[in-house]
């Protein structure tokens, strides 16, 4: 259909009660959002279903709860202080297994807001910078609305939807979100290099966003042959592949190729995944998918967490009872980086908080989640070293945390295991 002029025409066929995808991270489509959110008076019940966002979703506001409901797959920095578990709730889901709740209808999409490229000679525009769940929102929603934003990069892969396929579109020309990271401290540099010392030339990397991903990044400027198969990747893989670290040479899944599901960093990223054929974007049923992660040589899964107990089992999602983020693809890469020949799946960590708490714990925290199990879990660092916990007992597996713990907090741990296991 032709353009419309104007968001609030494109947002107009939204109804009351029905469940409408957002599209995420840096392709959240604010311009719709707010529109949508300046209709709240006539609308009830829409339910906004999305991974996290950026932006300041004002559709989670107390005073319009009566029309507008969430359900977040991923509880981004926006929503941590607005869950209240019955207007604003979470569903705890594999990512690699969101995209079928979509295409099965167990959540059931009627309308999706997209953020896209504009459309090249043929007509496709692009997903962009998150294709992730997108591509099967795009797939299962009845209505597409769209805004086509001359800055978003066109990106190979699965990304590609059709302007004709769209029910309503706005044009605009706006800048991305960025995700400019944070100067590397002596503690995260040496958490980095222990976690660099696992990872072999050749291995094929998933890291995640934060000071310790980049961290870890940054110690591995002297490797060769690395490959990229992530659930996503910012501004530290961008320096490795400039500086002929990652290749992409050794892998066995889209050789040659960067592959991912979403796409978060400075402008420098985005421009470099413009058009790049040697970067794919593919659904998270494809890059999170255990099975496929395996098949490449050396999958090196190197993800962080709230706290780790003296088990192994690791609290990645929540603060006690608090959701801060989710069940995201940290389950799905440990497995497929302990089931690919030579992978090694890591968790890495400070060994206390900011405020001085420790993270290597005897017990987890009433209410925390387990989103990697004590059976799943390989290896541990801190800024104090490793801990290789595969194929050991649980009392082995004691003593190896309780020697990467920080020093203050050793003896301490020692008696609570004794307490507690005698």
């Amino acid at each position: 259909m032709g353009k419309v002029t104007s968001a609030a025409e494109a947002v107009s066929a939204i109804r009351s009660g029905q469940k409408v995808f957002v599209h995420g991270a840096a392709a959240t489509p604010n311009l719709l959002i707010e529109a949508l959110v300046a209709r709240a008076t006539d609308l009830r019940d829409v339910e906004l279903i999305h991974l996290h966002t950026e932006g300041p979703a004002p559709y989670a506001n107390a005073d319009l709860k009566s029309s507008f409901r969430v359900l977040n797959l991923f509880v981004g920095a926006n929503m941590r202080r607005r869950l209240d578990y019955e207007t604003n709730d979470y569903l705890p889901c594999f990512l690699s297994e969101i995209p079928a709740l979509f295409r099965k209808g167990r959540q059931k999409i009627d309308v999706a807001l997209l953020h896209l490229s504009p459309p090249d000679e043929n007509g496709f525009c692009s997903l962009g910078v998150s294709v992730d769940v997108a591509r099967a929102a795009v797939d299962s929603a009845e209505v597409l609305v769209a805004q086509i934003n001359s800055r978003m990069p066109r990106v190979h892969g699965e990304g590609a939807v059709h302007i004709d396929d769209l029910d309503a579109f706005i044009e605009v020309d706006e800048a991305l979100p960025e995700l400019t990271p944070a100067p590397i401290t002596p503690l995260e540099a040496a958490i980095g290099r222990h976690a660099a010392s696992l990872i072999d030339d050749g291995a094929c990397l998933q890291v995640g966003i934060g000071s310790i991903p980049n961290a870890v990044l940054d110690a591995l400027k002297n490797h060769r042959h690395l490959g990229v198969h992530s659930e996503m990747w910012s501004d530290g893989i961008l320096e490795l592949i400039r500086c002929g670290a990652i290749d992409n040479s050794r892998k066995a899944f889209r050789r040659g190729q960067c592959v991912s599901g979403f796409l978060m960093g400075t402008r420098q990223v985005y421009d470099f995944v413009h058009d790049n054929p040697g970067v794919v974007q593919l659904g998270a049923d494809i890059v999170n998918n255990p099975q496929i992660i395996a098949t490449n040589p050396r999958a090196t899964a190197i993800n962080s967490a709230v706290e780790v107990d003296l088990t192994g089992q690791v609290c990645a999602d929540s603060i006690g009872h608090r959701v801060i983020s989710g069940v995201g693809g940290q389950m799905d890469f440990i497995r497929g980086a302990s089931l690919s020949e030579g992978g090694k799946p890591i968790i890495a960590l400070p060994s206390r908080t900011k405020h001085g708490k420790p993270r290597i714990v005897a017990e987890l925290q009433p209410g925390a989640g387990v989103v990697t199990t004590r059976a799943h879990t390989h290896y541990v660092v801190t800024e104090y070293g490793v801990a290789d916990l595969y194929g050991r007992s649980l009392h082995e597996r004691c003593r190896a945390l309780i020697d990467i713990a920080h020093p203050e907090d050793r003896e301490d741990l020692r008696r609570q295991w004794r307490a507690s296991h005698a």
